[in-house]
C-alpha cells in the first residue's frame, strides 16, 4: 500500500488540512477502483467500512492477489470533520460557504469538450485515453480559489482515471440503498445484489439541467453521458460506473455491520476482476431500480413530536400510515399516509419536526418530480 497526502488550499492561517489516499495494486494494471467515504463528514458507517476494507486490501496485496488498482479514501473531507458547533458534528455542509460538500462539482465534460473535439475517431478504446489523458490534464491545470475548491478538486483528481466510483454515505435512517445513473442500470443491479440495497434510485440527471448542482458521483458519469450527446455518430462509451452508496443511517456504525459491508464490497471487487482467483457469485438483487423521480417524499404540516408507524424496508401501498406528527400542546394528530405503492427506504432520524420538514421517503416507480431532484 502506498500513502500519499494531498494538501489543500490554506484558508487562515495556521490550520493546513489533507486528504490521505490509500492506494493499492500497481497503478496502470487492470481495472482502476475508487472507493471514498464521509464526503457528509456526520456521515460515518462508510469510514468504519474502508477502515475493515483497507485491512483486506493489505492482505490481498501482499498474497500478491491483487490483478488491479483501488484507491480508498477513507476520510474524504477533513474540512467538515472539524466543524463541531456546541459538541455537535454538522458535516454536510461547509460552515464558511455554506455550500453542500456533495454538490456544485465541475462540469467535466464542458471542461474537456474544446480539447478532444479535434482528436475523437472511430476507436471507442482511444476515445475513452483520449478523453481520461484530457480530463487529467484539465484537473491538474485548475487553480483552486477556496479551500473547499481545493478539496473538490484533489478527490476529482483521485477518482478521474477509474473505472469505477464509489461515493459511500449514509442516510439519516434508512435501508441500504443506491444513487445511480438511469443508463447504467445493468451494472447498479449487480451493485445492489451484493450490498443489499432495498432501492436503487437512478436519473439522467440528479440536479436537473443545472449542471452546477453535480454531486460527487454523477459528475462521472455526466461526463461520458453528455459526450455522447454531443457527437452522437462517435462511440463514446459510459467508460466510468459511479455510484452513491448509502449505508443505511446515521447510526448504523459496529463492527458487525461494516465488517458485513467490507466483504459485500470485497466480493465485488473480485467481480470486477481486481481480484486473482475471486469465485464470486452475483447476489440477485431485493429490488428493481426505480426512478429517482419516483420518491415520494413527505413533509410534516405542522410542528410536533414524529411518531412513526410502519418500519424501514416494508412495502407500502396508497393509504398506509407512515408516521403521525403530534402537537402536544393543542392535541392535534396529523397521520402521513403514502400516497403510492413503493418500499419504504428512507426517513428523518429526529423526533420533533418543524412545519415543512421532510420526513419519509418511498422510492415508487411512476415519476412524481422534475427538476433538480436531490435534496438541499
Amino acid at each position: 500500500m502506498q500513502e500519499h497526502r494531498h494538501a489543500l488550499l490554506t484558508q487562515t492561517l495556521g490550520a493546513q488540512r489533507e486528504v490521505i489516499s490509500l492506494h493499492f495494486g500497481r497503478p496502470g494494471q487492470g481495472k482502476k477502483v475508487y472507493l471514498q467515504a464521509g464526503l457528509h463528514a456526520d456521515e460515518h458507517p462508510g469510514m468504519l467500512v474502508l477502515h475493515h476494507l483497507k485491512n483486506a486490501l493489505l492482505a490481498l496485496e501482499a498474497a500478491g492477489r491483487l490483478t488491479g488498482e483501488v484507491v480508498l479514501v477513507p476520510i474524504a473531507n477533513p474540512i467538515g470533520l472539524g466543524n463541531y458547533v456546541f459538541g455537535r458534528q454538522l458535516g454536510r455542509f461547509d460552515l464558511s460557504s455554506r455550500e453542500n460538500f456533495n454538490r456544485n462539482y465541475l462540469d467535466l465534460a464542458e471542461l474537456v469538450c474544446e480539447q478532444v473535439a479535434p482528436a475523437l475517431g472511430n476507436d471507442p478504446a482511444a476515445n475513452v485515453a483520449l478523453i481520461r489523458r484530457c480530463l487529467q490534464e484539465r484537473l491538474e491545470a485548475q487553480h483552486p480559489r477556496t479551500e473547499l475548491d481545493a478539496l473538490r478538486l484533489t478527490l476529482m483528481r483521485l477518482a478521474s482515471a477509474a473505472d469505477y466510483v464509489l461515493d459511500v454515505h449514509c442516510d439519516s435512517e434508512a435501508m441500504v440503498h443506491l444513487y445511480v445513473h438511469s443508463e447504467q442500470l445493468e451494472q447498479a443491479r449487480v451493485l445492489a445484489g451484493f450490498t443489499g440495497a432495498h432501492a436503487v434510485l437512478h436519473a439522467l440527471e440528479q440536479g436537473g439541467p443545472d449542471a452546477r448542482t453535480h454531486s460527487f458521483d454523477e459528475c462521472f458519469t455526466a461526463i461520458w453521458y453528455k459526450l455522447q450527446q454531443r457527437f452522437p455518430n462517435l462511440p463514446i462509451p459510459l467508460a466510468t460506473f459511479s455510484a452513491t452508496l448509502e449505508l443505511r443511517g446515521l447510526y448504523d456504525v459496529s463492527h458487525e455491520l461494516a465488517t458485513h459491508d467490507a466483504d459485500a464490497l470485497l466480493a465485488y471487487l473480485g467481480h470486477l476482476g481486481v481480484i486473482a482467483d475471486a469465485e464470486v457469485q452475483v447476489p440477485s438483487p431485493l429490488c428493481e431500480p426505480t426512478p429517482l423521480a419516483g420518491v415520494e417524499i413527505l413533509h410534516a404540516p405542522h410542528p410536533g413530536v414524529v411518531a412513526y408507524r410502519a418500519p424501514l424496508g416494508s412495502r407500502v401501498a396508497p393509504g398506509t400510515a407512515l408516521a403521525d406528527v403530534i402537537d402536544p400542546l393543542s392535541g392535534q394528530v396529523s397521520t402521513l399516509c403514502s400516497r403510492i405503492s413503493g418500499v419504504f427506504y428512507a426517513r428523518v432520524i429526529e423526533r420533533f419536526s418543524q412545519t415543512d420538514t421532510e420526513l419519509t421517503f418511498v422510492a415508487g416507480h411512476a415519476p412524481l418530480r422534475s427538476g433538480s431532484l436531490l435534496s438541499a
